[in-house]
């Protein structure tokens, strides 16, 4: 926990005391993000368990929230069983409607540390302004980016450059929604619901076209994929 965590966090708490002040009914719930990659690294270099590390941090998080005066009503976090079974029900029902698939895919693998690499933990050269930049997007000219694209490709956790392994995976069919989602922005834009930033990069992606996006990672821990043949791997978290 450092300050840059409570400056992101705080406008939240500030919203929340605010809607109650004003009489509205006001659920203000955040948690202990305990899946992925950095837990388990951690784990490895403590060489104690990915729950101790989960552990630990969230009584930390838990503790530091009560001192400042946070309002949570409901503070939780990502490995609780309900919070399991809510995002599986999320992704069967995706897959049920027809907005998932499955793709074979070219990934970063790091052979010296035997794993495949998620999509940040992938650094080089962006291949479109030349700056820096992690394998899911630049954050100087906020292009979109797959892992694969950057140059120099390197992994964050030792700094090896990583092969290419062929991995399956299913997709979201963000590109289905891309009509229904212009029709959107032009709303907001109408009404002027949304600032004038997010309106141009909401237009600037569209017009780009959207790409579908993988929704289940090879990861160490995280929610189970309910799917037979998918053992082992994990839903990304942001679904």
């Amino acid at each position: 926990m450092h300050l840059g965590h409570i400056a992101a966090l705080l406008p939240g708490d500030i919203l929340a005391r605010y809607y109650r002040q004003k009489g509205e009914k006001v659920l203000y719930v955040s948690g202990s993000d305990c899946n992925g990659t950095p837990i388990s690294i951690r784990a490895n270099q403590e060489q104690t368990t990915v729950n101790a590390i989960a552990d630990r941090y969230h009584k930390e998080f838990e503790q530091v929230f009560q001192q400042l005066g946070f309002s949570y009503d409901i503070y939780t976090r990502t490995d609780a069983s309900h919070h399991h079974q809510i995002v599986q029900t999320i992704f069967l029902t995706l897959l049920e409607n027809g907005y998932l698939y499955k793709k074979k895919t070219d990934q970063a693998y790091c052979e010296y540390d035997g794993c495949f690499l998620p999509d940040r933990f992938v650094e080089g050269i962006c291949p479109n302004c030349g700056e820096k930049a992690r394998g899911d997007q630049c954050d100087h000219c906020s292009a979109i980016l797959d892992p694969l694209e950057l140059i120099d490709k390197r992994c964050k956790i030792c700094g090896q450059e990583p092969v290419v392994k062929e991995t399956e995976h299913f997709y979201l069919s963000f590109s289905t929604l891309q009509e229904k989602l212009e029709k959107y922005i032009a709303g907001a834009e109408q009404e002027k619901r949304w600032r004038e930033n997010a309106i141009a990069l909401t237009k600037r992606y569209l017009a780009e076209g959207i790409q579908d996006r993988a929704v289940t990672r090879d990861l160490p821990n995280g929610v189970d994929v309910p799917i037979e043949g998918f053992e082992g791997k994990k839903i990304y978290v942001w679904i």
